[in-house]
C-alpha cells in the first residue's frame, strides 16, 4: 500500500471513529435520560466508558490483529500528548487552575497507572491476567467515583459525568436515539478497523515499528477530542474542568484501554509482545510527564505560560525525535 493509500485510509478512520464515539456517548446518555436512569449512573459508565472508546476500540484490534506496537504505541502516546501538548497548548492562551478538589487523588492515581504499566510490561510481554488485574483497577476507580458523588462532592470531573441533562445534541426521539447508537456501534470499529489496516500499512512502507505509528499518528488523532475540548475550556476560563478530564483520559487509557486489549489478545490466543523500543525512551517520557503534573498538582500550582511552553517545547521535541527514528529507517 502506498502513503497515497494509507495515509488517507488513518485521517479518514480518525475521523470516523471519533464520530462514532460521539454519537455512542450521545446515543447511550440520551436513552438512560429515556428509561430515566440516575445520572451518575450513566456518566460512570456510558460517558466514562464512551469517551475513552475510540482507543479502547482501536488497541483491541490492533492487539488482536497482533500488531501490539500500534494497541501500546496508542496508550503510550495517548497519555504522552495528553500530559505535554493538552495541557501544554492551552496553558499558552491562559492558566490551567490545579487547585480543583479531586484533581489531587486523580493525578496520583494516573501516575500509579502509567507505572502500573510500565510494570506490567517489565517482562516485555502484557499477560491477559495482567490485563484482567488493570481492568478491575478502572472498575475499583469508576466505584471510587460513585461512592465519592453519593457523598456530596464538588469535584468537577464528577460533576461532569453526571451533567447527562446538561449535554446538548441529544437525540429526542426514539428513532433518533436508536439510529445515535446504531451509527455509533457501527462507526467505531469501522474507523478502528481503517486505522489498523493503515497504520500496519505504513510502518511496512517506512519500514519502522507499528509503535512508531502508534505513538505518533494514533495517538495525536485519539487525543484531538481533549485537545479540542482543553483549548476551548481555557479561551472561555473554564480550564479547570480539563485538568479533570485530561487526567481521567489517562485514567482509563491505562487501566480500560490497556486491560481490555491483553484481555482482547488473550482470548484470542494472540500474545500481547511489549516493543523493546518503548524501554528506550516512550515509557520515561510517559512517566516522566505524569510525575511532573502529579507535582504541579500536589504544590496547588497553576500550569502557567511558563510550564505550558515547557510542556509543549517537550512534546514538540518527542515527536521531532520520533520522526527522526522514522526517517533513519
Amino acid at each position: 500500500m502506498s502513503p497515497t493509500q494509507y495515509v488517507p485510509l488513518i485521517l479518514a478512520g480518525i475521523v470516523i471513529l471519533l464520530l462514532g464515539g460521539d454519537f455512542l456517548v450521545r446515543g447511550g446518555a440520551a436513552l438512560a435520560r429515556r428509561w430515566k436512569l440516575p445520572p451518575l449512573l450513566v456518566g460512570l459508565t456510558i460517558i466514562a466508558f464512551g469517551t475513552s472508546a475510540p482507543e479502547l476500540v482501536v488497541s483491541i484490534q490492533s492487539a488482536i490483529n497482533g500488531a501490539p506496537g500500534l494497541a501500546l504505541g496508542n496508550i503510550v502516546g495517548s497519555n504522552t500528548a495528553n500530559f505535554l501538548l493538552v495541557l501544554g497548548l492551552p496553558a499558552l492562551f491562559g492558566p490551567i487552575i490545579t487547585t480543583v478538589p479531586g484533581v489531587r487523588r486523580n493525578a496520583l492515581i494516573a501516575l500509579t497507572a502509567a507505572g502500573a504499566l510500565v510494570l506490567v510490561s517489565w517482562d516485555r510481554v502484557i499477560t491477559p491476567t495482567e490485563g484482567a488485574f488493570l481492568f478491575a483497577a478502572i472498575i475499583g476507580y469508576v466505584a471510587l467515583l460513585g461512592m465519592l458523588a453519593m457523598g456530596k462532592t464538588d469535584d468537577p470531573a464528577i460533576a461532569e459525568l453526571t451533567d447527562v441533562d446538561g449535554m446538548d445534541g441529544l437525540p429526542k426521539t426514539m428513532s433518533a436515539v436508536l439510529f445515535f447508537l446504531l451509527l455509533g456501534l457501527i462507526a467505531l470499529p469501522g474507523g478502528a478497523h481503517m486505522i489498523v489496516q493503515g497504520g500496519i500499512a505504513a510502518a511496512t512502507d517506512l519500514g519502522v515499528d507499528q509503535s512508531l505509528i502508534g505513538l505518533t499518528a494514533l495517538a495525536f488523532g485519539t487525543s484531538l477530542p481533549e485537545l479540542a475540548t482543553v483549548v476551548m475550556a481555557s479561551m472561555r476560563r473554564q480550564a479547570e474542568m480539563a485538568i479533570g478530564n485530561v487526567i481521567g483520559s489517562n485514567i482509563f487509557n491505562v487501566f480500560a484501554v490497556g486491560g481490555a486489549a491483553a484481555m482482547a489478545a488473550g482470548a484470542m490466543n494472540v500474545t500481547l509482545n511489549v516493543p523493546e523500543a518503548f524501554f528506550v525512551l516512550d515509557f520515561w517520557v510517559m512517566l516522566g510527564s505524569s510525575v511532573v503534573i502529579a507535582l504541579v498538582v500536589l504544590a496547588k500550582r497553576p500550569i502557567g505560560r511558563i510550564l505550558g511552553s515547557l510542556l509543549f517545547l517537550s512534546y514538540v521535541g518527542y515527536i521531532v525525535y520520533l520522526a527522526q527514528t522514522m526517517m533513519h529507517h
